[in-house]
């Protein structure tokens, strides 16, 4: 498992749970709004050794409750069931953030109780995901990850972050038709950290997003604005 970043305290990762964060190297997507570039590029970064990390997880027993494996795309790891197994051994819920690119794995990781929640990114609409991911991907497998959470074998969320030039009406009822009957979505406020993948973008402003929030509030049951 190439890990590149480890948040040894999160009380917002993983919604009711003390956890810790921890980051994956590589990604599949080049969203430009992205803020773990180096994490995404795999660059100029230490690398934390597995064995480094259960050392940690083990002191933090009946401190932490919870692991997020995020990244980057967490399912790119070819060894992520294991490292997934390893972290349940100990006791801990997992939560798996992905950009739903692996389904197949998503489902793997359900039917052997391996994650407890996902939180999926949903890009864009159909029509504009290949301009927002900026990737190479199957958009076929991003509509199987999010059917198969819709029938609820896990909880989960959805979340999009917004970004202006990105995120327009639109595109927001074309979100909320495909992904009618869900059981929740995020909207989140982009923030430019410095070290995003592209430069110069700007965030929604709330008026907007609550705008938007209404909009999806007509097909999924909850919509909540984060960081707004």
């Amino acid at each position: 498992m190439k890990i590149f970043g480890l948040e040894k305290l999160s009380m917002v990762d993983y919604e009711g749970h003390l956890c810790c964060t921890v980051f994956t190297a590589g990604c599949n997507f080049r969203c430009p709004y992205c803020h773990n570039s180096d994490i995404v590029e795999g660059k100029n970064l230490h690398e934390i050794t597995e064995a480094e990390f259960f050392t940690f997880l083990n002191k933090r027993k009946g401190l932490l409750d919870a692991v997020c494996v995020s990244g980057g795309e967490p399912t790119l790891q070819p060894d992520l069931i294991e490292f997934i197994k390893k972290i349940k051994a100990l006791g801990y819920l997992v939560k798996l953030d992905s950009n739903g690119t692996a389904p197949k794995l998503i489902k793997q990781l359900v039917s052997q109780n391996l994650i407890d929640y996902v939180a999926m990114d949903i890009k864009n609409s159909r029509e504009s995901y290949r301009k927002t991911a900026n990737g190479y991907f199957d958009l076929a497998n991003i509509e199987q990850s999010i059917e198969f959470l819709k029938q609820g074998h896990i909880p989960y969320e959805f979340r999009t972050t917004l970004v202006k030039g990105h995120h327009t009406e639109k595109e927001i009822k074309e979100i909320a038709l495909w992904l009618k009957g869900a059981d929740k979505i995020y909207l989140q406020c982009f923030v430019d950290s410095g070290s995003c993948i592209e430069s110069g973008l700007k965030k929604i402003e709330k008026p907007e997003a609550e705008h938007y929030k209404e909009i999806l509030s007509k097909t999924i049951k909850e919509v909540y604005l984060r960081g707004y």
